[in-house]
């Protein structure tokens, strides 16, 4: 039998063994340190970045082991070919394969063509789950392991082999007596006689079920990744475009039209999160009802993305509702902390009703854990005191009070949300810290009252808070809603 090279290339001259001990002792080095970033790996089935992550690295060690493998056989020199039992002997099971080692999963064969004999390695017997007893199949009933979709591909590479002594590299799956299902990559070459002929065909025939199995896991994970990112950002799109639509369409100064030119002057913002936070539930809306009166509220539901927007959505439209229906504020926070079932989802809120009679400048008002109005007046401010409330989802029947003050002409009115101040993270009690960012804020728009004093409208001051909070690195939105008192409708 010819070797195993084409008759016109030249033979490799093999490694000296020295190199090849440092090539397998960096690649154990290596596979360890895949290892270990393997275990760190979170396991948990429902991140799908963490089966990404470790389905990566089971890839690389299935490689890494392929290679220490092949640097192991390249040392130690081809294994001699197994020696054929006697005829009498009982047929030998094949031997199960070592786990973790590719002396099991790889093997060689060669096929004489013109003697028509075949000689396979014990390592392709234990491939395809053949008995080492039995005669290595030939070229021409190879293809009958082969399963049926793969099998035109399999002739056609050992056709162009023999015929165009073409070189084979293909893989094609492999049905075993026992019924498994196995992928084989099969590498080979023809052997030339000495009249240029193909007289020979040899191949290495490798076990890569396990290395494909990893490769599908790595491309399935990658795939649920980028979906779940995909839609993600499909949410929160549309979370961000309906917190842009649900509160009112004004963003600067506005006059109601049926109470004068200077009874109410109101002009809101939203101070954004930090690029990347998801949207949150938070809201503010000023409405004309149907009595003359003006509806003021702000709030904030817990949560983030489409739940928390579409809750605040749900929210904002009962408010409304209720308040032209004439609820006043207490009673309305009451029947609003009824929408909010804590059997059926974990969703507290904070909200802030206000009720304003311009006949009689009278502010009615009612809060549900939520900070209470400043009220700026002749260059100070302070904030009103609060009547009874708790957030909206804690306790259910929770009483609510209504609290009344009495404003004047010049007066302004600050609504606000709670994160003006991002919390600081170092703090181990949350709770303590929304309290400490909620005392920061209200005292840094306490000292604003000078400049509240001297500008002359609504939406100016509005741009004082943007500068005074504008820069700060929220993990949340924000919003403030300014109102400034104007004359009655009878003195204008």
């Amino acid at each position: 039998m010819p070797p195993h090279l084409s008759a016109d290339r030249p033979a490799a001259q093999p490694p000296q063994p020295g190199s090849v001990d440092a090539l397998i002792s960096q690649t154990r080095r290596l596979r360890g340190e895949v290892d270990a970033v393997r275990r760190e790996a979170p396991a948990d089935g429902e991140d799908v970045q963490g089966r990404w992550q470790r389905a990566l690295c089971t890839l690389a060690l299935h490689q890494l082991n392929d290679l220490d493998e092949h640097l192991a056989q390249l040392r130690e020199g081809p294994p001699a070919a197994p020696a054929r039992p006697p005829a009498s002997a009982p047929p030998a099971a094949p031997a199960p394969p070592r786990r973790g080692s590719l002396l099991s999963r790889v093997g060689s064969a060669e096929w004489n063509l013109l003697t028509d004999e075949a000689s396979w390695s014990g390592e392709l017997y234990q491939i395809l789950g053949r008995d080492a007893a039995a005669p290595p199949l030939t070229l021409d009933e190879l293809p009958s392991l082969v399963f049926d979709e793969d099998r035109p591909m399999l002739t056609t590479m050992v056709t162009d082999c023999l015929i165009d002594a073409k070189p084979i590299d293909g893989e094609f799956r492999i049905v075993r007596p026992d019924g498994g299902l196995r992928t084989v990559h099969m590498m080979g070459e023809p052997v030339l006689g000495a009249d240029g002929s193909t007289a020979a065909m040899w191949a290495v025939l490798r076990d890569v079920s396990e290395l494909r199995s990893s490769q599908r896991t790595v491309t399935e994970t990658r795939d649920s990744l980028e979906r779940e990112q995909q839609a993600v950002e499909a949410e929160h799109r549309i979370a961000a475009d309906l917190q842009e639509a649900v509160p009112p369409p004004w963003r600067g100064s506005l006059r109601f039209p049926r109470r004068g030119p200077r009874t109410l002057d109101l002009a809101a913002h939203r101070l954004p999160a930090s690029p990347g936070a998801p949207t949150g539930g938070d809201w503010y809306d000023a409405l004309e009802l149907p009595d003359g009166d003006t509806l003021l509220s702000v709030g904030d539901l817990s949560g983030h993305g489409m739940a928390a927007t579409s809750g605040m959505a749900m929210m904002l439209g009962a408010l409304r509702g209720m308040a032209v229906a004439g609820t006043q504020p207490g009673q309305l926070l009451s029947w609003l902390d009824h929408l909010i079932d804590p059997t059926v989802q974990s969703v507290l809120g904070s909200a802030l009703c206000c009720r304003y009679r311009p006949e009689t400048r009278t502010l009615t008002w009612a809060q549900a854990g939520h900070p209470a109005p400043l009220l700026f007046r002749d260059g100070t401010g302070r904030a009103l005191t609060p009547p009874e409330g708790v957030l909206l989802g804690v306790t259910p029947g929770a009483p609510y009070g209504q609290a009344e003050e009495t404003l004047q002409e010049g007066d302004v009115l600050v609504l606000h949300t709670g994160a003006l101040v991002p919390r600081r993270p170092q703090s181990s009690h949350p709770g303590a810290t929304a309290s400490e960012a909620g005392s920061e804020a209200v005292r840094r728009l306490l000292g604003l009252a000078p400049d509240f004093d001297r500008a002359p409208t609504a939406q100016d001051c509005v741009r004082l808070v943007i500068e005074e909070f504008g820069e700060s690195a929220r993990t949340d939105d924000a919003r403030v809603l300014v109102v400034g008192i104007g004359s009655r409708p009878a003195d204008s």
